[in-house]
C-alpha cells in the first residue's frame, strides 16, 4: 500500500498555491496542477511522510484511495463499500471522516460524513468480524471525501491534525497569524535566510519564529510525533526514522544573520519568548520590549515585516491612522538599506504610510482580504541605495 503511487493533494489557504508549489518543487517532487486551494502532484504515502515534514505553508496532505462518479449517497455508498478497507484501516481502530461537498443531493455534509462511515464500517465487519469505532478523534485514521457535483473522490488525510499549525505556540496572545500564513509571507518577501530579519510589533512572536525557523533549516513535522499516515495499515516506522534523522541533521545551530523582534506589550514578549522557547530558536532571536519606532535596526540589510492591527471600530481606526504614518517614518528614518513590508487587511490605513509600494502581494488571513506590501526603502536616492535587501 504504502508503495502504489497515486495522486496527491496538498491544501493550502487561498492565495498560497504557487507558494507551495515552490516549496513542492524543491523537494524535488514535480508541480502536476496548482489549484485555488491547494497543488496536485504524484507519489506514494511513504513520499507523503517527506511531505508532512518538510512543507511550512501547507494545510493537509490528501492520497487518493479512489475517484469516481456519483449521483446519489447509495451510489457514493455502494461505491465505497467496493474498496478494501479492510486493507487498509484496522478493525481494532478508529478512523473519522472530513469532507468537502457541493451538490444537488446533499443539504447536510454531515450525512455524506456517514455514508462514508457506513461504507467502512459496514465492509470490514462483513469480512473480519469486528469494526473499527469511528467519531471525532484526528489522532488515528483520518478519511477526506470531495464531493462536488457527482465528482466524488475519498483520500487518505496523511497529516491526521493540519499541519498548518507547526506546534510550538503555547501561549497564541492576540489573534495571532497561523504559522503556515506566516512562513508564507516570509517566502513571498523573497528573504533570503542569511540577511537580517526585523520584526517590530511582533504579538506572539510567529513571524520572527518562522523566519529563525527557516534560517536554521528546521522541519515544522519535527515538532509531532503523530501523523495520519501512521494509522494505515502497512505503515511502519523504518518509513519514517528516515524521514526524521535527515530532517534533524539538516537543522542548524546558528544563523548569519540577526532576528529581532519587538513589542511595547509586556505580555506580548513574553508569549513570543515561550514561543520561541518551545520552537527551540529563542537563542536566535533578540527579544525587545519598546514601542516598535525604538527597535534596534542593525546595519547590513534585509528584511523589516510588520503585521499591525486592522482596526474594526471607529475610535480603532482613527488611532490606527496615526500608527501607520508613524510606520512610515519609521520606515524612511530607521531602515534603510532595507526592504519593508505590511501586511495588513486594511489598505485604506495603509495609505497612511506615505510611501509608494513597489508590490502589493495578494493573502486571506481566515475571511479578511490582506495585502502584504513591499517598500523599497533607500539611503538617500535611489541612485545611491545601498541593495542590502532580500
Amino acid at each position: 500500500m504504502f508503495h502504489i503511487r497515486n495522486k496527491i493533494l496538498v491544501t493550502c489557504a487561498p492565495r498560497v498555491s504557487s507558494i507551495l508549489a515552490k516549496e513542492i518543487e524543491n523537494l524535488d517532487f514535480t508541480v502536476e496542477r496548482e489549484l485555488k486551494m491547494g497543488v496536485e502532484l504524484s507519489g506514494t504515502l511513504e513520499d507523503t511522510i517527506r511531505l508532512n515534514m518538510n512543507l511550512r505553508t501547507a494545510h493537509r496532505v490528501l492520497y487518493m484511495i479512489d475517484s469516481f462518479r456519483a449521483k446519489h449517497p447509495d451510489h457514493l455508498y455502494k461505491r465505497l463499500k467496493k474498496i478494501k478497507w479492510e486493507e487498509m484501516i484496522p478493525e481494532d481502530g478508529h478512523f473519522r471522516v472530513d469532507s468537502f461537498v457541493r451538490n444537488d443531493f446533499i443539504k447536510d455534509t454531515r450525512y455524506a460524513n456517514l455514508r462514508v462511515k457506513d461504507a467502512v464500517v459496514d465492509r470490514i465487519q462483513e469480512l473480519k468480524g469486528s469494526r473499527p469505532d469511528s467519531g471525532t478523534d484526528t489522532s488515528k485514521t483520518v478519511l477526506y471525501l470531495h464531493w462536488l457535483d457527482e465528482n466524488a473522490a475519498i483520500y487518505f488525510d496523511t497529516s491526521g491534525e493540519t499541519i498548518a499549525k507547526h506546534g510550538y505556540r503555547k501561549m497564541p496572545f492576540k489573534a495571532p497569524m497561523m504559522e503556515s500564513l506566516a512562513a508564507a509571507t516570509i517566502f513571498a518577501s523573497g528573504w533570503n535566510k542569511e540577511t537580517n530579519f526585523i520584526n517590530p510589533m511582533c504579538g506572539s512572536g510567529t513571524l520572527a519564529i518562522e523566519a529563525a525557523l527557516m534560517a536554521c533549516q528546521t522541519a515544522p513535522g519535527l515538532f509531532r510525533n503523530n501523523f495520519g499516515f501512521m494509522h494505515i495499515k502497512g505503515y511502519k516506522e523504518e518509513y519514517f526514522e528516515p524521514v526524521f534523522r535527515l530532517a534533524e541533521l539538516k537543522e542548524k545551530d546558528s544563523i548569519p544573520g540577526k532576528i529581532i523582534a519587538s513589542d511595547i506589550n509586556a505580555e506580548a514578549i513574553k508569549a513570543a519568548k515561550t514561543n520561541a522557547r518551545a520552537a527551540g530558536v529563542d537563542h536566535l532571536i533578540e527579544f525587545v520590549h519598546c514601542d516598535f519606532r525604538e527597535t534596534p535596526v542593525p546595519e547590513g540589510g534585509g528584511v523589516v515585516m510588520l503585521n499591525p492591527e486592522y482596526g474594526e471600530r471607529l475610535g480603532e481606526l482613527e488611532e490606527l491612522k496615526d500608527t501607520y504614518q508613524a510606520i512610515g517614518d519609521f520606515f524612511k528614518q530607521k531602515c534603510a538599506g532595507y526592504t519593508g513590508y505590511i501586511f495588513t487587511g486594511n489598505l485604506d490605513l495603509a495609505k497612511r504610510v506615505g510611501l509608494k509600494p513597489k508590490r502589493r502581494m495578494e493573502f486571506y488571513n481566515a475571511r479578511i482580504d490582506c495585502r502584504l506590501l513591499s517598500y523599497e526603502l533607500y539611503a538617500g536616492s535611489k541612485r545611491n541605495r545601498e541593495g542590502k535587501g532580500n
